[in-house]
């Protein structure tokens, strides 16, 4: 249990990005007063938070209707998670999850709490792929998806915080160390994608036998 904990905290911190998403709210919340930084916070994580909960727990079931078995998930998960761990490990200095069409929306949006803050920054298609993968790897168990749901959360409360003190952390750890920690759980990142697309084509194997 506690490995499926940590393995999806894990998950769900380099999917989410909670240091990126500060330093992007930072950015976008800078001409903004407290109060309203507050509110776009709290309404970005809750709309992020409904969307994660409806894929981990809804967006199987929802695949199986439509014919998609759990070890084509898990080895298409796999290899959504390769990608964003790629762009993690070698992301360039500057870049962000925001293309520059949405980056220039973004700057010119009184309210950025449904764009670009809960999506695509906080549940973009990769952290909706990773609630998926990490709900089917529970394999029905409620407890485990409970400990996946909670590790989901923690995360997301973890973003709340950083969000809420977003120009304080930017000035005290810099760009370099957040872009150090980012890699360091993209390297995790890349090996728990290698393990579910494994996991995957070792079912689809299995069952066609």
């Amino acid at each position: 249990m506690f490995e499926t904990a940590l393995t999806a905290f894990a998950t769900f911190f380099a999917t989410i990005g909670p240091i990126e998403a500060a330093a992007v709210f930072a950015g976008l919340a800078a001409n903004m007063k407290p109060e309203q930084r507050r509110s776009i916070a709290v309404r970005a994580v809750l709309i992020a938070s409904a969307l994660l909960l409806f894929f981990a727990l809804a967006g199987q079931p929802l695949l199986r209707q439509l014919g998609v078995s759990i070890a084509a998930l898990q080895t298409a998960g796999g290899i959504i998670l390769m990608l964003i761990s790629l762009d993690l490990i070698f992301a360039k200095p500057g870049q962000s999850k925001l293309s520059p069409p949405e980056n220039a929306e973004a700057h010119v949006k009184e309210d950025i709490a449904v764009f670009p803050l809960a999506t695509p920054l906080l549940a973009g298609p990769g952290t909706m792929s990773a609630a998926m993968v990490m709900a089917s790897s529970a394999e029905g168990d409620p407890k485990r998806i409970g400990v996946v749901v909670a590790a989901m959360m923690a995360v997301l409360l973890l973003t709340l915080a950083l969000l809420l003190s977003a120009n304080q952390l930017h000035r005290l750890i810099g760009v370099t160390a957040s872009r150090v920690l980012m890699r360091v759980f993209g390297i995790l990142l890349a090996a728990i994608a290698v393990q579910s697309a494994f996991n995957g084509v070792l079912v689809g194997l299995l069952q066609a036998k």
